[in-house]
């Protein structure tokens, strides 16, 4: 698939590279049940794809996204009615972390509630110098159910996921840096060429071991140190016996760039 969209969302890929764009720029691509409901049905279509070796998710017009949309709140917002409809909407961004290719959240201008859930589900996030990010749904008297309270603590700790979930906290792009939250911080201009060079060069690394990477520090939280290690040791056997080896060899050997695929 190569390009894609719904009233809400523009995905596009070029080669190995793909572009996932929040498409409500009138609303600072502030989500709604709809589109949560459209990026689920997306991520089942891209997680599949053997073409993808990276996707950037990024955010039309003046933001990433500014969170919920507060038509979400209100009476006529169809809002979840049972734990079951909360967890569909989750699968909009898990996607994102189960994903074999790296993805990469691109922010701008705002990074807030529902929009920094989605971003902390991503691999790595780049956030331009200017942006705002903060997890707000205390202010509206509920919890960031989305991911924010299992993926923020991974990234910060506890004690700063809390003081940041608690106090509905606002901060820039260089207070996020500091505490871990995101991996680098970049001029406003600059933030486009930036995230597409990162992509650029994670879909140049071996993508059978890269794969087999995220899948083990994505589960580093949640088995034992002797698991891990076993986990690692069976991953490296997949490696080993992989014709992505032998090229890294003979691509070392001959002066010249691998040409990686995958198997």
């Amino acid at each position: 698939m190569d390009s894609y969209a719904t009233d809400n969302l523009r995905y596009e890929r070029v080669g190995t590279l793909a572009t996932l764009t929040l498409d409500r720029p009138d609303r600072l691509n502030a989500f709604t049940i709809q589109m949560w409901h459209e990026m689920a049905d997306l991520g089942r279509k891209l997680v599949g794809d053997p073409e993808i070796r990276a996707l950037v998710v990024k955010g039309a017009g003046r933001a990433f996204s500014s969170g919920i949309d507060l038509e979400v709140l209100s009476s006529g917002g169809r809002a979840p009615r049972a734990a079951a409809d909360i967890q569909a909407l989750q699968a909009a961004f898990d996607w994102l972390e189960e994903a074999p290719f790296p993805t990469i959240a691109a922010l701008h201008g705002y990074a807030l509630g529902g929009g920094l859930q989605c971003a902390l589900a991503c691999d790595l996030r780049v956030a331009a110098r200017t942006t705002q990010l903060g997890i707000l749904e205390l202010n509206w008297a509920i919890i960031p159910d989305l991911g924010g309270t299992q993926r923020l603590p991974r990234l910060v700790g506890e004690g700063k996921a809390k003081e940041l979930v608690y106090l509905s906290a606002k901060i820039d792009a260089e207070e996020a840096y500091r505490i871990g939250l995101i991996e680098r911080v970049v001029d406003d201009d600059e933030l486009d060429e930036h995230t597409r060079a990162l992509a650029e060069e994670l879909a140049a690394r071996p993508p059978l071991a890269l794969h087999g990477t995220k899948k083990l520090i994505n589960r580093s939280f949640d088995v034992s140190l002797r698991d891990g290690l076993r986990l690692e040791a069976e991953t490296q056997l997949e490696c080993l016996r992989s014709d992505d080896l032998r090229e890294a060899g003979a691509a070392a050997m001959e002066g010249r760039p691998p040409e990686f695929k995958g198997r």
